[in-house]
């Protein structure tokens, strides 16, 4: 075990006992990762997972309870920490406060930029996201959700308009790489455009 990377609160803990119990299954943990970035902050996922699942380098704490497993690239952009569960008239659900920056690298700070100030609000018109997942080696890496998942228009989004600025505005990137699962979005028969339409975002 390592030491214990994120704080959960007793209420949060709680929660988290009593939906793994109505899970039904032993050796579960709970794995926790950045899923992406976006103008509100960090993306997590958080899931119950088996705990042989853990990968070789994935930490792992004891949380009173139960084990927390932190996807290892996760680990620096999650240290430190909180997690609550909030139960208010205006609805209920886990809440987690991070005191880390989005992005150290500043090549990465540019391209959130861009998504954040430009792409996104164009995007958000039709009900889509677009998340930086990460920037390594001069690519950036992103993720389409909302409607741009499955859109049929989304190869021209992505070629005429968001790769298209994100290289005007940020040169050094060489390659933009969509890793979204297209097939599992809104229309789960999405084939590449062949041109023709319109995009929220071209």
């Amino acid at each position: 075990m390592s030491e214990a990377l994120i704080t959960i609160t007793p209420a949060a803990r709680g929660k988290i006992v009593e939906l793994m119990k109505n899970e039904g299954r032993d050796g579960l943990v709970l794995r926790m990762a950045v899923a992406g970035r976006g103008a509100e902050g960090f993306q997590y996922r958080l899931a119950f997972a088996a705990e042989s699942e853990r990968g070789p380098s994935d930490p792992m704490f004891d949380a009173g309870g139960f084990s927390v497993v932190v996807e290892a690239a996760s680990v620096e952009s999650l240290r430190g920490a909180s997690i609550d569960y909030v139960d208010s008239a205006y609805g209920s659900g886990f809440k987690i406060e991070n005191p880390n920056p989005l992005w150290t690298d500043a090549t990465a700070q540019a391209v959130q930029k861009v998504l954040d100030d430009e792409i996104n609000p164009a995007v958000a018109s039709h009900g889509g996201h677009v998340s930086l997942l990460e920037v390594k080696d001069d690519v950036a890496y992103i993720q389409l959700g909302g409607g741009c998942q499955g859109c049929g228009m989304v190869d021209v989004t992505l070629k005429q308009g968001i790769e298209v600025r994100i290289r005007e505005a940020v040169p050094s990137i060489r390659e933009i790489v969509d890793t979204t699962d297209h097939a599992g979005g809104k229309n789960p028969y999405y084939q590449p455009s062949k041109g023709g339409g319109r995009s929220p975002y071209a």
